[in-house]
């Protein structure tokens, strides 16, 4: 297993959270793009600023990856930075944390994370499930309701984990359904079923 000195609860509370990085001229937000091949759930395309892992991207072949690049860009300001740079640095550490991690030999990340596409009850919900829903464990939408105070706000978690900008590190396949069903995932559900499986909450499929 791989050894992490800290983990992702080690960033900036919610008051303390960046939402707006260094910036370059005419207001750019200086950021990076690479995509990270897995044997597990094919390709991620993963996006970070000089803050941190700013985005996890599901399926992430030529055209879905252009998709995302062009929303980012366009959100932050300009086209991903060259390299190197700080937003770089923190690609280079997130891709060795999930390659470890598809490998079996990490449960905690401790690359840091820009939260600045969350906010609000969104960003306070999956704070708490980074923080405190480790890897071969598993949390309902209710009791991850109740946790952050808001024991009527089931739905709401359920929103909050489909516009989860983090998968995979900010672990909304770990949220489930009360009665035992996987519920719903942004990646899909055979997605969430190997992720589960990798982390021993589900047997590995037979082919």
């Amino acid at each position: 297993m791989t050894d992490s000195a800290t983990d992702v609860t080690d960033v900036p509370d919610e008051a303390g959270a960046r939402d707006d990085g260094p910036r370059g001229a005419a207001g750019e937000r200086p950021w990076a793009w690479t995509v990270l091949r897995t044997g597990v759930i094919g390709p991620l395309g993963l996006a970070a600023s000089a803050d941190g892992l700013l985005q996890v991207v599901f399926g992430a072949d030529t055209r879905t990856a252009a998709t995302a690049v062009d929303r980012l860009a366009r959100r932050l300001g300009g086209a991903p930075s060259p390299a190197p740079s700080p937003a770089h640095d923190v690609l280079a550490a997130a891709s060795q944390q999930l390659t470890e991690y598809f490998a079996g030999g990490r449960t905690v990340f401790s690359v840091p994370l820009d939260w600045s596409l969350s906010s609000g009850f969104a960003r306070r919900v999956l704070r708490e499930l980074a923080a405190h829903v480790p890897y071969g464990t598993v949390v309902g939408y209710q009791h991850l309701a109740d946790r952050v105070g808001e024991p009527g706000a089931a739905r709401a978690v359920g929103a909050a984990m489909g516009g989860n900008p983090l998968p995979v590190v900010v672990p909304c396949h770990r949220v489930v359904e009360s009665g035992g069903g996987l519920g719903g995932f942004g990646g899909g559900l055979e997605t969430k079923r190997a992720l589960l499986a990798l982390e021993g909450v589900l047997p590995q499929p037979l082919f």
